[in-house]
């Protein structure tokens, strides 16, 4: 371990990031930035390649801050996962989605876990950062690695450490976002604890990996559900004839014992809508039911479904049916102001809209083209040509970079979901 120790506190360590997405890339920058010399390993050749060009797909990400590291060779991109064997320390950031039964699949890290294993030495440190369930760096990853004759704490080290990314987020980044750490045998934290602290603000250690998986899980799963109370809140504030959103700002003047969630379309993203049946799936292996969360998710994923009874409501009042209606959708990123379109609620919308016989037509600066089950379409410069064609426009992601008070002044109908049109008070608003 000291010598190993001694690498890190001297950045003299060659450290990789394995999977170069929007948790991988920012992280493999930071390193760079700190003074390490960095590998990234992605499976992806078109990655790969546009990363060696010094061109960035990463939101967050300049292309420049690539160019300038790949050129002054801090920074090294490649798919051969080869090259694991000539490094010191290596943070594994790859997806963890759900399979078509909502249950984890572990593909992923299974790989990674093989493909370390296959090119391993002593005096190497691992580190998961892939969301997954508790259990599952010291009941999957630790015995593929010790199948051989390394022991974990003496001859490599392992840990858990939960990405904490928020795509799109301009106030906290990977530096100043604190870093939980639990590794497997204390030698193993300290050492994690040591290699992040020299790029992170805070380092937070835990007990052990169990513990630092089941954070991640509880982060998430505590905005899953505040979002759907609110949600549930929103719907029957309508029925009762309250504007929630109002609610909401009275309510967080209170100084304690409140924390704002807002309503919305529903939820998505790579965290939110997942990471909460990661732990009903652990759960249910254990033979305890998380019902908070498959209520919560019942409320959540139905929220789609009530956006279109507000379109349909709002058009009935025009005098006009769903059908055959032009509706324009205005953002259809998963949140404000990224470009991932991973289980966004818009796609939803889209879709049942389009099942009534609405025409479908969007707006979305982020994302030029979709294409998902039947839906094959691409987004729409904002016009006043584009706006007084259509019969509705309902706001599904309120990017900064729409112009709002455009919008409201060439729409003839306007259905908004995020309150994204707060202080402006028009008849023809319709807010969630």
């Amino acid at each position: 371990m000291g010598e190993l120790l001694e690498k890190i506190k001297t950045k003299k360590a060659k450290i990789g990031v394995i999977g170069l997405g929007y948790v991988g890339l920012p992280l493999a920058l930071e390193f760079v930035r700190s003074g390490y010399c960095v590998t990234g390993i992605d499976k992806s050749k078109e990655r790969v390649e546009s990363l060696n060009k010094g061109i960035s797909y990463v939101i967050d990400v300049k292309s420049e801050d690539i160019a300038q590291f790949i050129e002054k060779g801090l920074l090294s991109v490649t798919n051969e996962v080869s090259s694991l064997s000539t490094l010191d320390a290596m943070s594994i950031c790859v997806p963890t989605p759900l399979t078509k039964t909502k249950d984890p699949d572990m593909s992923y890290i299974i790989n990674v876990g093989r493909e370390v294993k296959n090119y391993m030495r002593k005096d190497q440190l691992f580190v998961l950062e892939s969301t997954t369930y508790p259990g599952t760096t010291e009941e999957l990853i630790l015995p593929m690695l010790e199948e051989g004759d390394l022991e974990v704490g003496k001859d490599f080290y392992l840990a858990f450490s939960p990405e904490r990314i928020d795509p799109g987020n301009k106030r906290y980044s990977v530096k100043n976002i604190p870093k939980v750490i639990g590794g497997v045998t204390q030698q193993c934290t300290e050492l994690a604890s040591c290699l992040y602290g020299h790029i992170i603000e805070a380092i937070i250690p835990v007990s052990s990996p169990k513990v630092a998986e089941m954070v991640k899980l509880l982060e998430n799963t505590f905005r899953n559900v505040n979002i759907a109370l609110v949600n549930e809140i929103a719907i029957m504030s309508e029925r009762l004839g309250i504007d929630v959103w109002e609610v909401i700002d009275a309510a967080r003047t209170k100084p304690f014992g409140f924390m704002s969630f807002y309503p919305g379309p529903g939820l998505g993203g790579h965290c939110i809508p997942i990471d909460p049946l990661y732990l009903s799936w652990v759960a249910k292996k254990n033979g305890f039911e998380l019902r908070f969360i498959a209520l919560a998710d019942q409320i959540n994923s139905s929220m789609p479904e009530f956006v279109v009874e507000k379109i349909t409501d709002a058009l009935n009042d025009a005098e006009k049916s769903v059908k055959g209606s032009n509706i324009h959708i205005l953002g259809v990123a998963y949140k404000k102001d990224v470009d991932d379109l991973r289980e966004s609620p818009a796609l939803e919308i889209m879709n049942i809209l389009r099942s009534k016989g609405a025409k479908i037509t969007y707006t979305d600066p982020y994302i030029p083209e979709i294409h998902y089950q039947k839906l094959s379409i691409k987004s729409r410069p904002l016009s006043k040509e584009v706006l007084s064609k259509v019969d509705c426009s309902v706001i599904v992601t309120d990017h900064s970079n729409l112009d709002y008070n455009f919008i409201v002044s060439n729409s003839k109908l306007i259905v908004d979901t995020r309150n994204a049109l707060k202080g402006i008070n028009k008849k023809h608003i319709v807010r969630l």
